[in-house]
């Protein structure tokens, strides 16, 4: 059985409560982005507070493996659990919690990246319950908002002090807080890539890079290949190629303005 075709086995069990209004896959599976390394990630939207038997009763329900149960923290309920060796990352929402999400990126410009990323969740998430509202949430996100976008940029384009400190890092062999540096700088391009292309940010961390520029139409030439070399070449030949890195993006930024 495919990861898909499991999420959705699993996804119409918590169907079946009357306080869930809709689920969703979302992460890699959602987008086919999925490797034997891929858990699975249902997002779980209720009309109310579930309880801790709402929540256990569907793991006992699929003959799961319970691994994590968290307690409703962050506006967030969430729980992990194995089902035929396939870890099952569940989060759960109000409803009304995400419509407040959606209200603050899409509408306010709200450049944190979590509540971006359940943004993206909705987004490029394959519904499996509640089409309605999925539907209608879908549509609030749709068209990213060029003024989010000005606000990543903003905030992604200042590097710090310690980036203009690096030639003194490299002299210094300084390594540690050498790939500490080019590893922030590579963070804040992904930031302002993010926003030149008005694509809302998938993971914090900025998880599955390749697949991600892959579908950014603005980015500096070959710029899968050189931000992979920062780090697999020498220490200045890395540094050398960010900064040129660097010096492109300022471009693209310019004429975005």
């Amino acid at each position: 059985m495919d990861l898909k075709t499991l999420a959705t086995k699993v996804a119409n069990v918590y169907e079946q409560n009357s306080k869930v209004e809709a689920v969703y896959i979302a992460g890699s599976v959602a987008r086919g982005w999925e490797d034997y390394y891929s858990d699975v990630e249902l997002n779980v939207l209720w009309s109310e507070g579930p309880t801790d038997q709402d929540r256990l009763s569907v793991i006992e329900q699929v003959d799961g493996q319970l691994m994590d149960f968290y307690a409703y923290e962050d506006e967030e309920w969430s729980e992990t659990f194995q089902v035929n060796d396939v870890k099952f990352e569940i989060s759960g929402f109000l409803t009304e919690t995400i419509r407040k999400v959606v209200q603050r990126v899409t509408k306010e410009f709200d450049i944190d990246l979590d509540s971006q990323c359940l943004i993206a969740s909705i987004h490029y998430g394959e519904t499996v319950s509640g089409t309605e509202l999925m539907d209608g949430l879908k549509a609030k996100v749709q068209v990213y908002p060029d003024q989010l976008g000005h606000a990543m940029i903003d905030a992604h384009s200042v590097l710090g002090n310690r980036w203009k400190n690096r030639q003194a890092l490299i002299e210094r062999e300084d390594w540690l807080m050498l790939y500490t540096v080019m590893t922030s700088v590579q963070h804040n391009m992904m930031g302002v890539l993010f926003g030149l292309n008005c694509m809302y940010v998938n993971h914090p961390a900025f998880k599955w890079q390749r697949q991600t520029l892959n579908l950014m139409n603005i980015k500096p030439e070959n710029i899968i290949e050189r931000l992979e070399s920062v780090f697999l070449s020498s220490p200045k030949q890395g540094l050398d190629e960010l900064e040129s890195i660097v010096q492109e993006m300022d471009e693209l930024v310019k004429e975005k303005e």
